[in-house]
């Protein structure tokens, strides 16, 4: 699926790109991601779990430009880009054909100013230990790893990856070492992503393997502190008391990370202003000469 790649001449140099799981993209419309929308300034938007169709997304983002991934199985998944101008240059191929219908992987390219970015818009297996489900996610991020050294110097992967990298990424971690999310294999993956590219690193599974050189943008610009979390689940008051997650991500090739400026997790006032389980991830990159 791809096509001439169109110019976003009108895009600032200041690139502004926010990743949000919308948990259905029909049902965050009605509560309120209009009114986010209208005043983020956004210049790309990744959505993950928009469990609708194309049409669903051309009537929920109208005067954006979307390309999207559905999956197979109807409400299911669905990952989405939606840009102010069009993506002609886009594809959902991840190297294994059992998971290219899953509705979990798409990536556009723009050129900006002469200067050729890739977004993705990841949406990883949540997993179940002990099951097809913990499968199936460990097969999408093998298959996540391969991809990407091919993304180019100039890529970014944005989404819910559905791992909490380390100990500041889990408000209870003690209490999920042992659960999808936060199982030291998965975490492995996200050691080699972001250790030095070509270098043998010890994973906290108690292996080795080699690092990608991506940098993790939320984290670099958070520091070594707790959070800022971007899901907290619907029982009890985990949202109240901050008791949350930070599983949604803007890995950066190294040459992108040092073009941005400016990290933030847009988190609601309050439960009853929330549009989704999830925050939005929002990141300035600058582009262009």
């Amino acid at each position: 699926m791809s096509a001439a790649v169109d110019t976003l001449e009108s895009v600032p140099r200041t690139l502004r790109i926010a990743s949000v799981n919308v948990n259905g993209i029909r049902a965050a419309a009605r509560k309120g991601m209009h009114d986010w929308l209208e005043t983020a300034d956004v210049d790309i938007l990744t959505l993950q779990e928009v469990r609708a169709e194309a049409s669903d997304l051309a009537a929920a983002l109208p005067g954006w430009h979307v390309v999207n991934d559905e999956a197979l199985a109807k409400g299911r998944a669905g990952v989405a880009i939606a840009a102010r101008e069009p993506l002609d240059v886009w594809r959902v191929d991840l190297g294994d054909e059992a998971l290219d219908s899953k509705g979990r992987w798409v990536e556009a390219d723009i050129e900006v100013d002469g200067e050729l970015l890739t977004v993705v818009s990841a949406y990883v297996f949540t997993g179940e230990v002990g099951t097809e489900k913990q499968v199936a996610k460990y097969a999408f991020l093998d298959a996540m790893e391969e991809r990407m050294p091919h993304l180019g110097d100039l890529a970014l992967i944005t989404g819910d990856l559905n791992v909490g990298h380390r100990e500041f990424d889990i408000r209870n971690w003690k209490g999920n070492v042992k659960k999808a999310g936060f199982l030291p294999r998965e975490r492995a993956y996200f050691d080699r992503f972001t250790a030095p590219h070509g270098e043998t690193v010890a994973t906290i599974d108690g292996e080795s393997g080699i690092g990608l050189g991506w940098v993790d943008v939320g984290r670099s610009f958070a520091g070594e502190v707790d959070g800022p979390y971007t899901w907290w689940s619907n029982r009890g008051k985990a949202f109240d008391n901050d008791t949350g997650w930070r599983i949604d991500y803007h890995l950066a090739t190294a040459e992108l990370a040092t073009r941005a400026t400016d990290y933030r997790v847009v988190r609601a006032p309050s439960w009853d202003t929330r549009w989704s389980d999830h925050a939005p991830v929002v990141a300035d990159y600058t582009l262009g000469s």
